[in-house]
């Protein structure tokens, strides 16, 4: 992600307004106008939802849905997309996991849907964290055959030097040598100091693509950046909030390329 500090259009994180106090207009005008009510104008009002196990508020792009199924099933809706009867959860798996096992998650639930006529797979934390992995997975493929992203050590650093690159992702297994090497040309390019280490190897990062041997990735529209940065932002944050991609954080744990094929 470029530093918007040095290139407007740069990436601003999805869960952060860019909005804020009007510039001051010349004291020749006959008459101001009030900032509170520009602001108040501009503001686009967000719907927030409220996590079932920590009534914590957030936006949906925030929380994660669950849905209930018309066999009384509980299922993940990462994209919130199913029909029917949703609820929110905001916290990692190991939270779920644990609320699932002492049976607080069910009660909750039972209580967000006002039916006992319930069922919460023992495995929902996994199917959780796989449909947002594979959210990522389907974000970058798509980024790829929109032409929003480019690869190859050569070409990769060419842009990053040139200031054309709003994100740098590395794959998990890419050599440190190779790392810095990009992440020097992105800071000489007006980038970020390190690019994003990519939860999974470059087998999976390939085939994501749809392209063969991917170590390095550079996205060079700045909204592709942006949702490609989300939906991984999206994926940590489930997985280990503990850990982040910024920096060379690496994953916890790595999937198969057979993953990619299940639902």
């Amino acid at each position: 992600m470029r530093n918007p500090q040095n290139e407007t259009g740069g990436v601003t994180p999805p869960s952060r307004s860019r909005e804020g106090p009007g510039e001051g207009l010349s004291g020749l005008a006959p008459e101001s106008p009030d900032p509170s009510r520009e602001r108040e104008g501009n503001e686009r009002h967000v719907p927030e939802r409220t996590c079932i196990l920590t009534r914590r508020k957030g936006t949906r792009d925030e929380l994660i849905r669950l849905a209930l199924g018309p066999d009384g099933v509980v299922a993940p809706d990462v994209r919130a997309r199913a029909p029917g009867r949703g609820a929110w959860i905001g916290v990692g798996r190991g939270q779920l996991d644990e609320a699932n096992a002492k049976g607080k998650l069910k009660a909750a639930l039972q209580r967000a849907f006002k039916t006992n006529a319930i069922e919460v797979p023992s495995n929902l934390g996994e199917r959780t964290e796989h449909a947002l992995r594979k959210t990522a997975l389907d974000r970058l493929g798509m980024e790829a055959r929109a032409g929003n992203l480019i690869n190859g050590a050569d070409k990769v650093e060419a842009a990053a030097r040139a200031g054309k690159v709003h994100l740098l992702l590395h794959a998990l297994d890419a050599s440190e040598d190779g790392r810095k090497r990009m992440d020097q040309a992105w800071r000489v390019g007006g980038g970020e100091p390190q690019g994003m280490i990519f939860p999974e190897g470059r087998t999976i990062l390939s085939m994501a693509l749809g392209r063969e041997n991917v170590v390095h990735v550079a996205l060079t529209d700045p909204a592709a950046a942006s949702r490609v940065q989300h939906a991984l932002a999206r994926w940590r944050a489930f997985t280990d909030p503990n850990e982040g991609l910024e920096g060379g954080a690496h994953a916890s744990r790595s999937g198969s390329a057979d993953d990619l094929t299940k639902e």
